[in-house]
């Protein structure tokens, strides 16, 4: 499977070897900057330069809740690997964990002096890695 973003604020999810569209997703207004499945692949987050972040259902076939609360556009996404949580990293030098099951921000990770760029959870923990366009790596507990 590939998704694969265009000009049009579209993604697409392509099978693979024989390239048939999957799923089409549509409501961002801005372009898409990333996009992470959710662990148990029933669910992909994306990620925009119109500052929200979206969870599309594939067994719904569309956008399932929209997450929004940065200033500007959010340059990645990633999934927690128990699958209740979000992570975003934004050009407002914030990031953010979401809870998908209240629907709102946990947490507003501030500190980076520039653009966060990207953020993921290391892999069963709390544990929060970002990177900034002020040159530096962030660790962060996410419940703190």
């Amino acid at each position: 499977i590939v998704v694969t973003g265009s000009d049009d604020h579209l993604w697409k999810m392509w099978a693979l070897p024989d390239g048939n569209v999957l799923m089409t997703g549509e409501g961002h207004t801005d372009w898409l900057s990333g996009c992470c499945f959710h662990p148990s692949g029933t669910q992909l987050v994306t990620s925009s330069g119109d500052a929200t972040v979206r969870i599309w259902d594939f067994s719904k076939r569309g956008c399932i809740l929209t997450l929004e609360g940065h200033a500007h556009a959010v340059w990645d996404c990633s999934w927690h690997s128990c699958g209740d949580f979000v992570a975003s990293a934004s050009m407002d030098n914030t990031s953010k964990i979401w809870d998908v099951n209240s629907e709102r921000c946990r947490y507003t990770m501030c500190g980076h002096k520039g653009s966060v760029n990207s953020i993921e959870f290391l892999p069963f923990s709390n544990t929060v890695l970002t990177s900034s366009a002020d040159k530096t790596l962030s660790l962060w507990d996410a419940r703190t």
